[in-house]
């Protein structure tokens, strides 16, 4: 699941990295919908966007996704 703004680099940079793995996602554009995204970045107590969940599991933004995929971390 990627929470993402339609214009962020950091969220085109995580959808990018996730395709390159063959990782399959749902992504959600929260333009617009700034009570929605506030409450995501509350529940998961992660402030930015992209907000990154991997089965459920927040992996965190951009960076913590870039890390787990050098570690070898994503598979599809």
């Amino acid at each position: 699941m990627l929470y993402t703004w339609s214009h962020c680099p950091f969220c085109l940079r995580a959808k990018e990295i996730l395709d390159s793995h063959g990782v399959p996602f749902t992504e959600h554009v929260m333009d617009g919908k700034s009570t929605e995204l506030s409450e995501l970045k509350r529940k998961y107590g992660h402030a930015t966007v992209p907000l990154v969940l991997l089965d459920g599991e927040l992996v965190g933004g951009c960076d913590a996704l870039e890390e787990l995929a050098r570690r070898g971390g994503l598979t599809s």
